[in-house]
């Protein structure tokens, strides 16, 4: 799997900021040449040469028969694409082993910036080789936040956020991973996120000792029907508590 996200990687960066094809798919997301080159090369280099396994990627269309299959793997050739259609590199490659529902192998590659994070059920999490944790940040007031900043702003809030320095990111999973390694504090989204946001940046963030679940504390199981989750909360064990009660008790639309 590290041997293949690296290659993936390396052709990724042949198309990073030159003129790509581009377009808009259903949902008005957009996906490049890029997206679809680099999801081919992953699965040649991993469905093909586990035929037992199962395969859940955004660039290849749904197969129920993953339903039936123990491990799946979970992938999002390039998560963060507007990034990388603008040339930012605010983007991973992000590749999941989910056995039974949850994920057990997972990595992250942003190859603009050399970050690869990965993680293995029991072993820990790393960044470039180097373990990692999370922060452990315990007041809201001047954190780092990897979210989308109006959220914040919203007027429904029942009383208003404090002063946060908020850390845009296109890639949900690149969020998840500057958690993991203590550059942000903690991720928050209260809209719905995909399987192969999550999967890797999961187990990577539990593994450097953070907690990741829904906004009102729900565990992500993956691998569903409808693999579709409606929000995340991530942080440090402390911090998450901190948040958790400010975010817990909403009732987000179904």
């Amino acid at each position: 799997m590290v041997e293949a996200v690296r290659e993936a990687g390396a052709l990724a960066l042949t198309f990073y900021q030159t003129e790509l094809k581009k377009w808009l798919k259903l949902g008005d997301s957009v996906v490049t040449e890029a997206d679809i080159a680099v999801n081919d090369l992953l699965e040649k280099r991993l469905a093909l040469t586990r035929p037992d396994y199962g395969w859940l990627s955004e660039e290849t269309e749904d197969d129920p028969a993953r339903l039936k299959r123990s491990r799946v793997w979970v992938v999002d050739p390039i998560d963060g694409t507007r990034a990388f259609a603008k040339g930012k590199p605010h983007f991973v490659l992000s590749v999941a082993l989910v056995e039974d529902g949850a994920p057990v192998m997972g990595v992250l590659f942003n190859p603009a910036t050399g970050e690869f994070f990965e993680a293995a059920l029991g072993q820990g999490a790393t960044l470039n080789g180097a373990p990692i944790a999370p922060s452990d940040r315990t007041e809201i007031e001047g954190c780092r936040m990897a979210a989308h900043g109006p959220m914040f702003r919203h007027p429904a809030w029942p009383e208003p956020w404090p002063p946060m320095e908020i850390i845009e990111r296109n890639s949900v999973a690149y969020r998840i991973a500057l958690v993991a390694c203590g550059q942000a504090d903690a991720a928050l989204a209260l809209t719905a996120k995909n399987d192969w946001d999550l999967a890797a940046a999961d187990l990577i963030l539990r593994e450097a000792g953070g907690r990741f679940t829904t906004h009102d504390g729900k565990p992500f199981v993956y691998n569903r029907e409808l693999p579709r989750h409606r929000s995340l909360l991530a942080a440090g064990p402390r911090f998450y508590d901190v948040l958790y009660r400010r975010v817990g008790h909403l009732a987000l639309p179904s």
